[in-house]
């Protein structure tokens, strides 16, 4: 069986969201963040949301955080197929009033046995010059 997730059309790399789509190389989920006010930017624009602001830097984020919401795609866009969760993330560097959130998948669970605020751990998947950020369950505990 094909493996969705190895049949996306993959970002094109500029210099804005280089950092982002390339920080799976060394295992690190990168956001953009605003050195003025201290905002997250995502996706990446080079400016910030908050303060209108360019002066934005590359920071290295924990890629831990819970199941803010998912739904599953039954729709065999590719013929044979397994049904996918595409999942939103509440990272752990948001808050309620700013949160840091982050659409991907969750790889190794059944859908079934998803849940909204299940901990997950980003992992990447490699393609081409690209690192996909998709994520896995973990243990209330693990790191």
């Amino acid at each position: 069986m094909d493996d969705i997730l190895t049949h996306r059309v993959l970002p094109v790399l500029d210099l804005t969201n280089r950092a982002f789509w390339t920080g799976g190389a060394d295992g690190v989920l990168r956001f953009e963040q605003c050195q003025d006010c201290g905002a997250y930017v995502h996706p990446p624009t080079g400016r910030c949301w908050k303060c209108y602001g360019t002066n934005l830097a590359n920071a290295p984020v924990s890629g831990r955080g819970v199941v803010y919401s998912f739904t599953v795609n039954h729709q065999q866009w590719i013929p044979g197929t397994a049904p996918y969760a595409v999942i939103l993330v509440d990272l752990e560097e948001g808050t309620a009033e700013e949160p840091l959130r982050l659409t991907s998948n969750l790889v190794g669970t059944a859908p079934d046995d998803i849940t909204i605020g299940m901990p997950v751990e980003v992992r990447f998947l490699e393609c081409d010059d690209v690192w996909l950020p998709q994520f896995v369950a973990r243990t209330e505990g693990a790191s």
